[in-house]
């Protein structure tokens, strides 16, 4: 299991601490622990279930689920559904009602036991009775940081840690990087033909992709807090950046323009289409005055930041946005912002669509472009590779390794 630092104590990591006796474990009792440890995952399992019903919605919380469990059976469940919402031991304790007494309660982060947007989950566990809690991970929220389990143990609360860490970790990889590193997650999505081009040397993009795996897209676009392109990307294509191609429950993401010089132009549909959608402005001081003035008058909001390289200091921008609480973002930049950003050491994930095409050409853009690295050790190495067919498309999914 694993060692958590003391309250107050903060660690990105989550050491490992493991006793061996000198003398084996009685065959019966090691038994006995593997089918406790068994149980336990089954459990925290449909934690994580519950928790992704949240996706999307509890930003700038953390997806959370939780469950109670008495003599074998789930007898109440429930999981975070909005921010300012009661958490998901809240939901789960209600929907169990008196059987929460004695019973053992599953929870993929450390209950809080703070006053936040809602009342310390801590205290509603001990007054319904439970006996035992099970938790994935330790929240690194300094807030809380192992004081919620903390005071579960000093009012009497059997509780273990570390039950499918890594599993309750990458669930909420978004939220641990903007608590931890103070800026969004950042998933880099590009649609590219099989020799990497994301468009033809005239500048036609629309449309590399299937239709299916737009609307995957969008779907991604309903989950993030912001979506961001360059102002390459705005005049060339003219996205809207809004979700569109799915139906239900939509939220549309802020839409975040990097614009060093202010040249996108004030009929571009990022600032006169959907108004419900909000839009930011990323600029530098260069930026003439009546230009600002324009933006803003179409009603986005224009953020003057520092240079860097002559263009906007992209670390800045991820500082104030984590500022408002922007805990997730994806860049559909071009080539240019992509490079910067991953240079930068801004990107945690990529998504790259491939599709079934060749485009060819020196002067046709690609996904990253600049010079590049300069040799293999220079290069950013991908891990977690997930490879799925979409339609035709090959969406090809992977994290980004910290170059050291």
């Amino acid at each position: 299991m694993a060692t958590w630092p003391e309250p107050g104590r903060e660690s990105s990591c989550f050491p490992v601490s493991v006793v061996l006796s000198a003398a084996p474990m009685p065959r019966e009792v090691s038994g006995i622990f593997f089918a406790m440890s068994r149980e336990h995952e089954r459990w925290m399992r449909r934690a994580l279930k519950l928790a992704e019903r949240g996706r999307g919605r509890t930003s700038p919380n953390p997806m959370v689920g939780a469950l109670l469990v008495k003599e074998g059976r789930i007898v109440g469940e429930g999981f975070h559904e909005r921010a300012g919402e009661p958490h998901a031991e809240v939901n789960a304790l209600s929907a169990t009602g008196p059987e929460a007494s004695g019973a053992t309660l599953y929870v993929t982060l450390e209950p809080c036991a703070h006053h936040g947007r809602t009342p310390p989950c801590v205290e509603a566990v001990l007054d319904a009775g439970v006996a035992r809690v099970v938790v994935g991970m330790r929240d690194v929220n300094p807030a809380v940081a192992g004081r919620g389990v903390g005071r579960l143990a000093e009012a009497g609360v059997q509780v273990e840690k570390g039950v499918l860490e890594e599993e309750c970790r990458r669930l909420n990889e978004a939220y641990v990087t903007w608590m931890v590193e103070r800026r969004p997650f950042v998933l880099l999505k590009a649609a590219a033909s099989l020799d990497g081009k994301i468009a033809t040397y005239r500048g036609e993009s629309r449309w590399l992709s299937t239709e299916a795996s737009r609307r995957r897209v969008h779907a991604l676009r309903n989950e993030v807090d912001a979506v961001m392109v360059g102002a390459e990307t705005v005049v060339r294509d003219d996205p809207e950046l809004t979700v569109r191609l799915i139906e239900g429950d939509v939220r549309h993401p802020l839409r975040v323009v990097v614009d060093s010089a202010l040249r996108t132009p004030p009929t571009s549909r990022v600032l006169t289409e959907r108004p419900e959608a909000q839009t930011l402005v990323a600029t530098t001081a260069k930026a003439p005055l009546e230009r600002r003035e324009a933006v803003e008058g179409l009603g986005s909001e224009v953020l003057v930041l520092p240079e860097r390289n002559g263009r906007v200091d992209l670390a800045a921008l991820m500082e104030k946005l984590a500022e408002r609480e922007v805990v997730s973002l994806m860049l559909e930049g071009g080539g240019e912002l992509n490079a910067a950003m991953l240079e930068a050491g801004l990107v945690d994930k990529v998504l790259v669509v491939v599709t079934p095409r060749l485009i060819g050409g020196r002067e046709a853009p690609t996904v990253l472009d600049g010079l590049g690295a300069g040799s293999l050790e220079e290069t950013w190495r991908l891990t977690d590779l997930h490879v799925e067919e979409v339609a035709g498309d090959l969406h090809i999914q992977a994290s980004v390794e910290r170059r050291r």
